[in-house]
């Protein structure tokens, strides 16, 4: 029989393999104490504990006894008890999940006070000023995280103070104002809760448990879950420590400290350290923190200790650490170490340079980075004039360009963001609270805080710009405006640049300009540290993936840039896109040919164009596949929209006999739903002509090609095929035709047939179907659509969005595979399709192809390639090589 698994762990218990059960917070201040750093003790709380009292509303049997032992061990060590008149020991509680999550619970601090402590710690520690503040901190922060008081009453208490005093903050109230807040503070959270604030020390520490306990539900923990993907049932820790206070003269303070900037990855000491404050005060940006370089001039010894201690946490962890400190009194205190959130950029130049040095190998350098980050370095980056003169500058948090109009709270940025406008969330700081904009706006800029304040530390884990400390500015949320320095207000609405790499922020909408990675990846040359990492990165997953990488386009435009970023072919050329523009005539006059003969004439005239494009894209990926998918969409999309053609024709004085012509046509075709109808082989099969028209272009144009002394490789595919017998019929007919154009000119011609398997029924007969086929390629934008029985632009315009907040879609089913539904099909056809043709190639061309989770399956499921848009080549290469290290293929588990 096992042991029960125990639901508190002191810190010298623990370790960081230990993260799914005492949160990432705990296992580090565990290993930190392994380590022999200078740790204030303490114990945590398991995440079986909340996990239990989430199902049950009940605290798991023995929790309270486990938690009274561990506090009087703790007691012990440290020589004072919770709570006591004289000298009390004090104690924080810190929530922390597996998974670091902005929107928890936050820190509550001093526990432990009371009206009758409080004069001991004043005692103890001759400072009556440092003591009321200390208690003042408590209430607030279990009156608004406890007790759910709005934590607006309290600051609108601190600013009557400071405004009287003629203060910028707190700093500058005395011991006599402090107790005059705690009063303050104890009668607002008496007339909001009905109740006195708890004066004994171990009601405090429970209530504080179970308010962490609960913030796992919490609405802003929720969102933050589903945007990160992150399991609901893993629960938090809770994490109890005794307090070491940074608050106690010039010759304390708090801060955090990075071991390379988490901006740009580049190697050093950087954080922000603010002198005389304690706990959150550095995170909070209330008050704008100094570089933590000034830490060298102000206490040297502990500046050196601290380069040791992070130096030492680098090398055991073997990655950028974020660090959480205290000096009080000249004493250094640990009291958090994590693997640091970074951006893109500082994600690959810090993987890059640790495997230049040894400290990690190639696949774990590769395995630290994701194609999300590299698509985002991608983006375009602002290219500013002589005339763009910034309103303000901060401090750079996380790079970037953004433009969007300004908003002041969460509630306006999601309703502006629905609407389907862009947003620069403006705060004076950022709180937990704020999270829902954060995820919503393209940008957040702060008046106070700096690199490692709360919103620097999430827009730098959601990869938002992000500009903090922009201290000249006057941000007025009552009024929502901002006045800048030169008394320029900006209200609501109106359109702002904020440049996140620079940490200016511009009126109106500056221009962009490509980006230095963009531009690197069609080079192929490195420009510098950033550039160099990237393509060091794609370079080590190109040597390791086993999937393919190849692109849909369809212009030879297209098809060559996809070959610079890396392409391996092209899985998708869409022909109906070469039917638009001047072209679309020629369609209208083959939709309305009144016989044989003017349809051939139609089809005649395309005939030219189609060869001169396809051999345009064969010239741009010679040598490599082109998989050319016959027209697939309804014909009535090539012709006028039905309303606008009726109105003109009502309006007309006298009616063009063209648009009667067309209008009956439209009418004749018009289709309930024509996702669903004459469309794919059924098209081909019911026009005659268009099949041979399209394969008598492919094959001119291989001929071409061949002639010149190229290397075409031309592969045909049949859409939308839902059974074999439509396969047989236009596999037939493409043989005729490439048949005849062999013997008119000599020449041999291997053009492999295959089709798009995009339909249940194809999937779910994929190995009668195999044996006419020669590949499968899935076509999984409409495979979703027809295996959930949906309309992906009506779906998305109206429940998806409900469907996501309530958690039926963890993700859109068509931006990442549906693997338990979709992807099941994929694998059933894959499998049966190749116990009839082991030789058959497989592949996915629906966007699908590009994104990183749905790279992994495909992977896992055995497939050869994966095709996606020429932007997201290098990203779905990155991902394919990462799926290598971690991936077991279908063949391989076979």
């Amino acid at each position: 029989m096992s042991t029960p698994t125990p639901y508190v762990y002191t810190f010298a218990e623990g370790g960081r393999d230990m993260a799914g059960l005492l949160g990432g917070k705990g296992a580090g201040l565990a290993e930190m104490t392994r380590l022999g750093l200078p740790v204030p003790p303490g114990f945590t709380v398991t995440t079986e504990a909340c996990r239990t009292y989430l199902e049950t509303g009940q605290e798991p049997p023995g929790l309270g006894a486990a938690v009274a032992s561990a506090l009087a061990d703790l007691e012990r060590a440290m020589g004072r008890r919770l709570g006591r008149a004289d000298d009390p020991l004090l104690v924080s509680v810190r929530s922390g999940a597996r998974f670091s999550m902005p929107g928890m619970m936050e820190t509550i601090l001093d526990i432990g006070l009371n009206d009758d402590s409080v004069v001991g710690l004043a005692k103890a520690s001759g400072q009556e000023r440092f003591a009321r503040d200390s208690y003042r901190r408590l209430l607030q922060m279990f009156g608004r995280t406890v007790m759910g008081v709005d934590g607006a009453l309290f600051e609108q208490a601190i600013a009557a103070h400071t405004a009287a005093r003629g203060a910028t903050d707190d700093h500058a109230l005395g011991a006599g104002e402090m107790a005059a807040l705690v009063e303050e503070f104890k009668a607002v959270i008496r007339r909001e809760t009905g109740e006195d604030f708890p004066q004994d020390p171990f009601e405090q520490l429970y209530r504080a448990i179970r308010a962490v306990f609960a913030s796992w539900n919490s609405e802003r923990a929720r969102v933050y879950r589903r945007r990160e993907h992150i399991p609901d049932d893993l629960g938090t820790a809770v994490n109890i420590q005794a307090m070491v206070f940074g608050n106690l003269g010039p010759d304390s303070g708090t801060g955090v400290a990075f071991t390379r900037d988490p901006a740009t990855g580049e190697s050093g000491v950087y954080g922000d350290y603010l002198p005389d404050a304690q706990g959150e005060d550095v995170v909070a940006g209330v008050r704008n923190a100094v570089p933590l370089t000034e830490l060298r001039h102000l206490a040297p010894r502990v500046y050196d200790e601290l380069g040791d201690r992070l130096r030492t946490l680098e090398g055991h962890y073997r990655d950028l650490c974020d660090v959480e400190f205290t000096v009080e009194r000249g004493r250094l205190w640990i009291l958090q170490t994590r693997v640091g959130k970074r951006t893109a950029e500082a994600a690959f130049r810090i993987a890059h340079e640790l495997r230049a040095s040894g400290t990690i190998d190639a696949d774990e350098a590769l395995a630290r980075v994701d194609g999300d980050e590299l698509t985002r370095l991608m983006f375009p980056r602002f290219a500013t004039r002589t005339t763009d003169v910034p309103v303000a500058h901060g401090v750079p948090a996380s790079p970037g360009a953004a433009v969007g109009v300004v908003v002041f709270d969460s509630e306006a940025a999601g309703r502006r963001a629905a609407a389907g406008q862009h947003t620069v969330l403006v705060r004076r700081e950022t709180t937990p609270d704020d999270l829902p904009g954060m995820i919503a706006a393209q940008a957040v800029l702060t008046s106070r805080g700096g690199k490692t304040s709360h919103a620097a530390v999430v827009a730098r884990g959601m990869g938002k710009v992000c500009v903090c400390g922009a201290e000249d500015l006057v941000v007025d949320t009552a009024a929502r405006q901002f006045t800048t320095p030169a008394g320029v207000e900006v209200h609501e609405g109106d359109t702002v640049s904020v440049d996140g790499t620079a940490g200016n922020v511009y009126l109106g909408a500056v221009p962009l300009t490509a980006s230095e990675v963009s531009g690197c990846l069609e080079t192929g040359e490195a420009t510098g540290p950033l550039t160099r990492a990237v393509l060091s990165a794609l370079a080590h997953a190109d040597s390791v993936r086993r999937l393919e990488v190849r692109a849909n386009a369809d212009t030879p435009e297209d098809a060559a840039r996809a070959r610079r970023l890396g392409a391996q072919g092209i899985g998708l050329c869409r022909t109906e896109h070469m039917f638009l523009g001047d072209r679309r005539a020629l369609v209208e006059a083959m939709i309305l040919a009144r016989d044989d003969t003017a349809r051939e004439e139609a089809l005649a005239a395309l005939l030219p164009l189609q060869r001169e494009d396809f051999t345009g894209i064969l010239a741009a990926m010679d040598g490599l596949p082109v998989t050319i998918r016959l027209l697939d969409p309804p014909l009535h999309e090539f012709l006028p929209d039905r309303v606008d053609l009726a109105v003109r024709l009502a309006s007309a004085a006298h009616p063009d006999p063209h648009d009667r012509e067309l209008l009956a046509a439209v009418e004749r075709m018009h289709e309930e739903n024509p996702m669903l109808g004459l469309r794919g082989v059924r098209l081909g099969l019911a026009v005659p002509g268009l099949v041979a028209m399209q394969v008598r272009a492919i094959a001119e144009a291989v001929v071409h090609r061949l002639r010149e002394g190229g290397r075409p490789r031309a592969e045909i595919m049949i859409p939308l095929v839902g059974t074999v017998e439509e396969l047989r019929l236009a596999r037939t007919e493409t043989e005729q035709v490439l048949a005849e154009v062999a013997a008119g000119t000599g020449t041999t011609l291997d053009c492999p047939v295959g089709t798009m398997i995009e339909l249940p029924r194809a999937a779910l007969t994929a190995g009668r179907i195999a044996q006419l086929a020669d590949f499968f390629s899935f076509g999984t934008n409409d495979l979703t659509q027809t295996t959930w029985g949906l309309s992906r632009d009506d779906a998305e315009a109206s429940f998806f969005p409900l469907y996501l907040e309530k958690g039926v879609f963890a993700a859109s089913p068509f931006e990442t595979l549906d693997q338990e539904g979709v992807g099941r099909l994929v694998e059933i056809a894959v499998e049966a399709g190749r116990a009839v043709h082991p030789r058959l190639e497989t592949g996915v061309c629906g966007e699908h192809g590009g994104d990183p989770a749905s790279i992994h399956f495909f992977h896992r499921a055995g497939l050869d390639y994966v095709s996606c848009s020429p932007f997201r080549l290098p990203a779905a290469r990155l991902e394919a090589g990462r799926a290598a290290l971690t991936g077991v293929t279908g063949s391989d588990s076979a």
